[in-house]
């Protein structure tokens, strides 16, 4: 079990900092002025779609089914807004990233109903995964951070025995060009249940010991995507709204540098999702080649009987 340290505010550069996560620690930023911006604006948006509602409350006032469309109209408004995009620009710049060189995703705003109130879907409440199971290279450091107050029962679980022990899951049958193609846009259909193939655990896990990190709203908890990580099950009585989005730094792609593989077998890329925090351009389209990867053999031909 390698991993074994949280690092808060460290001094040392982007590139030591991503050396570490890629060893499997954890890194915690206190809020800078763009992320709590992004939080702001977060705030705003909730508070436009819920109207007079609270939105940690909201769930305990509203039918699912309307809950989950309102959910359906607000995240895509927010992923997509200029807005948000400026604040991760200003995020990267503020913490020391070359904004030449150093990529991210559009951030995406998350939901934990409390009280098993909506787990699927739109409000999809993640089991034990790591993101390389979901075709994210191995140099992707995903990046989290709480719109309002968290506490120990509403966050997110890290499960560290799991670092550099291989856990039998179904990666193998995960491509993301089809997972784009067939079933993302589909999440606000699922209230109930949630039958989407993703790739999970295919043995029990044991879970302890975990890491729940309780931090402030704006602060950014950053770890790599071959961590093992999950939703805590949400017993606080309150709605738990979180953004997250993802980076990768241009040298780490180019020269295969990353966290390592121990159990992923999927394929595929989300490499043509990252924007150059610079100008918001894409990644070198001869990169994105490179990692993109065709379904196995047998999972090919299953699409094409399908």
């Amino acid at each position: 079990m390698t991993m074994n340290a949280i690092f808060f505010d460290p001094a040392c550069s982007s590139d030591i900092q991503r050396e570490k996560l890629f060893a499997g620690q954890l890194i915690v930023h206190l809020p800078t002025p763009s992320s709590l911006a992004l939080v702001d604006f977060a705030k705003t948006m909730l508070k436009e779609a819920f109207g007079t509602l609270d939105p940690e409350t909201a769930q305990f006032h509203m039918e699912v089914e309307n809950y989950a469309a309102l959910l359906a109209d607000l995240k895509p408004k927010f992923i997509h807004h200029p807005r948000s995009k400026e604040c991760l620009q200003g995020i990267m710049r503020e913490l020391g990233c070359d904004p030449d060189k150093t990529y991210f995703d559009v951030p995406r705003m998350r939901s934990s109903t409390s009280d098993n109130y909506l787990t699927t879907g739109i409000a999809y409440a993640f089991h034990p995964h790591r993101d390389c199971w979901y075709s994210a290279p191995f140099s992707q450091i995903n990046w989290w951070m709480p719109i309002f107050p968290i506490a120990e029962d509403n966050g997110m679980a890290f499960h560290p025995r799991y670092w550099d022990c291989p856990v039998k899951n179904g990666s193998r049958d995960y491509n993301y060009t089809e997972w784009n193609r067939t079933s993302r846009h589909a999440a606000a259909q699922f209230i109930k249940a949630d039958t989407r193939q993703q790739p999970k655990p295919e043995e029990p896990l044991e879970l302890d010991p975990q890491i729940r990190v309780v931090q402030p709203p704006g602060s950014l908890l950053l770890f790599s995507a071959a961590q093992m990580h999950s939703s805590v099950p949400n017993t606080s009585g309150k709605t738990r709204f979180s953004i997250d989005f993802r980076t990768v730094h241009i040298d780490d792609v180019v020269h295969h540098r990353g966290a390592p593989n121990v159990d992923s077998e999927c394929t595929g890329t989300s490499m043509g999702d990252y924007l150059r925090t610079a100008d918001l351009s894409h990644l070198p389209a001869a990169l994105i080649a490179e990692y993109d990867t065709p379904p196995h053999a047998s999972n090919a031909e299953a699409a094409i009987r399908a």
